[in-house]
């Protein structure tokens, strides 16, 4: 296994580096005869795409994506579909002073050390840059979602200590860091603002509601949704935990505080509260899906840091190029695309079961 698929049915491969050539992925196991459009996978890729904002890096990839295979006069085939994106604004040049430095808080030590080689050029294939494919295949599972009226919306509930008080999904995509609390977002916006402004980064968490959601998705024990979910997400580099519905809160409950009690109302079951999240014993049970991710702060600082080199002198480092600040406003989008493959695979297995 190398680490570069997921998936058993809705089955993506990605590859490519941050400052090579291109970035693509396969896609497997998407049905045949589904309406697709390049706008449907070009759309996502915008929502993620860098440069937009003082939130994001200023590296400007305008990120089209070509499809080069799979998809005939707007219409899946069933085949695989290949997606390519040319990487147009490199410059590897800002990474030769760090080329024999293993930089702090970032892959360097650990791929030397597993591979015996890295790529140094901005970290290679475990930049952030290669979720853009994660994003596009994610807007084809979307596709699929949606024929089953399943959604997936995403949204930054907190930066830097700030959270988010409203809920009004509505405002998500009209500010920079895609808060569903306008007040919220301008004090997140300053607070970017002025870890950028000092050379540093912020954190915070990203937090996903999934409706129409059916019952049954998941296996017992080893294959839970929430354990295929928890993996999807914390792939995603910078994610440093993942929990769903009352999540870590739990620990302080009384069971008769926890305990979701179902009830029948107009012959449908549901819940009087969500504190599972929307799946119970590992599979989701017909409430919403609740999850949240925990994002460090951006590793790459302009701040001077100690850091290792390769023949063990301790040097001190600043982090020149084109880093976002915080990661958050973007990485919901590619969170939400980790959701939905994972969503679909799990509804494709759930269906190949039946009989």
């Amino acid at each position: 296994m190398s680490g570069n698929s997921i998936g058993r049915i809705f089955r993506v491969t990605t590859f490519g580096e941050s400052h090579g050539v291109a970035i693509g992925a396969v896609v497997d196991g998407v049905c045949p005869g589904m309406s697709l459009s390049l706008e449907d996978i070009q759309r996502e890729l915008n929502r993620r795409r860098p440069g937009q904002s003082i939130a994001t890096t200023q590296r400007q990839e305008k990120d089209k994506v070509q499809v080069l295979s799979g998809i005939l006069n707007g219409k899946t085939t069933g085949t695989p579909i290949g997606l390519l994106i040319y990487n147009e604004d490199a410059n590897p040049k800002d990474y030769l002073p760090l080329k024999n430095i293993f930089r702090p808080g970032h892959a360097d030590f650990v791929y030397e050390k597993k591979y015996g080689i890295r790529d140094w050029r901005g970290g290679g294939r475990s930049s952030g840059r290669e979720t853009a494919m994660r994003v596009a295949a994610g807007a084809i599972a979307k596709k699929m979602l949606a024929k089953e009226k399943i959604s997936i919306v995403g949204y930054v509930k907190e930066i830097a200590g700030i959270v988010a008080q409203k809920m009004n999904f509505a405002v998500i995509e009209k500010n920079i860091v895609r808060s569903p609390d306008i007040a919220a977002a301008k004090q997140m916006i300053a607070r970017i603002t002025e870890a950028r402004q000092s050379g540093d980064s912020v954190g915070g968490i990203v937090e996903i509601l999934v409706k129409g959601c059916p019952v049954g998705l998941g296996e017992p024990v080893f294959d839970k949704l929430n354990a295929q979910l928890a993996a999807a997400v914390m792939s995603v580099g910078g994610v440093k935990g993942v929990e769903f519905g009352a999540g870590f809160a739990a620990a302080a409950m009384l069971g008769s505080e926890f305990n979701d009690v179902i009830y029948a109302k107009n012959k449908k079951l549901v819940a009087r509260t969500n504190h599972n999240g929307g799946i119970s014993a590992g599979i989701s049970n017909g409430e919403d899906i609740i999850l949240r991710a925990a994002i460090r702060p951006t590793c790459s600082i302009a701040k001077p840091q100690q850091a290792l080199t390769k023949d063990l002198r301790t040097q001190t480092i600043c982090i020149a190029g084109r880093h976002d600040p915080c990661i958050c406003p973007r990485a919901v989008v590619v969170i939400e695309a980790m959701v939905a493959m994972t969503l679909v695979d799990a509804l494709l297995m759930a269906r190949a079961k039946s009989c």
